[in-house]
């Protein structure tokens, strides 16, 4: 489905008003639709054609896609680079931007070359600590956090100046987000600390994995009650569990993460664990679906990203409407200009 105003493939997407940025996922949340968005793990690579092999899997079924920045402190091609090849063909990438191991001087110059080749989507996070990678050796910068992060990108878009004050000649025209976990504890805090992301510049946020629906409703109704509905748009974290093993490990070892006990035990007595877990994600994906408030999902799935087709379809969230992807047959590499991502 296409939107009533929406060119055609190759030609640049207007800035409308109210939209901060050219691109399709805030054009597909400001028009009301469920979106979704995935990740993208980057190669361990210098070779762009697996960069662009790992986004065909997603082809149709997804509005943007997250390039990930040293995702648990390991390292891996960089998002900003990720992100430039992608828009090279016409996808729209999120660019994670990670504190961990970039100053501000680094991380304001990486938000204007993202947007000067056309990357409209920008994911700002803390990052994990150091410690957690497979360079435990490195040294961690965390000039910034996401609070701060967000703000200075902010500052960037809207007032078209660094954070020293020094003018820029065209700012960056970017759609920023940032992260939340609804199954952390303290569960009561973090609305409020959402709060202060929106308050900072935050328009959509993606969550973590939301295994347990009832926390991700209690979580609703507390952005609700702070009247943070209508202010961002709400990306619930979803993805498929491989076996029982899996999701108990990932309970045991992933901070903040929270498997409920009957999801493991389901997946305990399935006699094919990997499509029980494929059915539990599309079930879940259902049930947000009618959680007020909730704008799509973000679906995560490491290591089985070729499932990602299967569960969007199954779910039946897309109704009918088809993400925009690449026409790699008629467009070379190169030919979609940047507000086409």
């Amino acid at each position: 489905m296409k939107f009533d105003d929406e060119p055609a493939p190759g030609q640049p997407l207007p800035i409308l008003p109210g939209h901060s940025s050219p691109g399709r996922l805030e054009r597909v949340l400001r028009a009301g639709s469920f979106a979704v968005t995935t990740e993208l793990a980057p190669p361990d690579s210098a070779d762009p054609d697996e960069v662009y092999a790992r986004a065909r899997v997603f082809d149709g079924y997804a509005d943007a896609i997250n390039a990930t920045d040293g995702s648990g402190a390991n390292c891996h091609m960089s998002s900003v680079a990720v992100c430039a090849l992608l828009t090279r063909i016409g996808y729209a990438p999120v660019m994670q931007i990670s504190c961990r191991d970039k100053n501000r001087i680094a991380i304001q110059g990486d938000i204007l070359g993202g947007a000067a080749m056309g990357v409209c989507n920008m994911l700002c996070l803390t990052g994990d600590g150091v410690q957690a990678g497979d360079h435990p050796q490195a040294k961690p910068v965390f000039d910034l956090d996401c609070v701060s992060l967000l703000t200075i990108a902010r500052t960037l878009r809207d007032e078209s100046h660094f954070q020293s004050g020094r003018k820029i000649t065209s700012p960056p025209h970017v759609f920023l987000g940032a992260a939340e976990n609804p199954s952390a504890l303290p569960h009561d805090w973090r609305a409020r600390r959402l709060a202060k992301k929106v308050a900072a510049g935050a328009q959509f946020i993606q969550t973590q994995y939301c295994y347990d629906l009832s926390l991700l409703r209690s979580f609703m109704r507390h952005v609700e009650d702070l009247g943070l509905v209508g202010k961002v748009f709400i990306l619930a974290g979803v993805g498929p569990l491989r076996s029982a093993k899996t999701a108990d490990w990932m309970r045991r070892n992933v901070p903040g993460m929270h498997v409920p006990d009957a999801l493991i035990d389901r997946l305990a007595g399935a006699k094919d664990p990997a499509r029980e877990g494929r059915d539990i994600c599309i079930e879940q994906i259902q049930a947000i679906r009618e959680i007020s408030g909730i704008s799509g999902v973000h679906v995560m799935a490491y290591r089985q990203e070729e499932t990602v087709a299967e569960i969007i379809e199954r779910s039946g969230v897309l109704a009918g409407r088809v993400p925009w992807y690449p026409q790699r047959d008629q467009d070379p590499p190169g030919s979609h200009p940047p507000g086409a991502a």
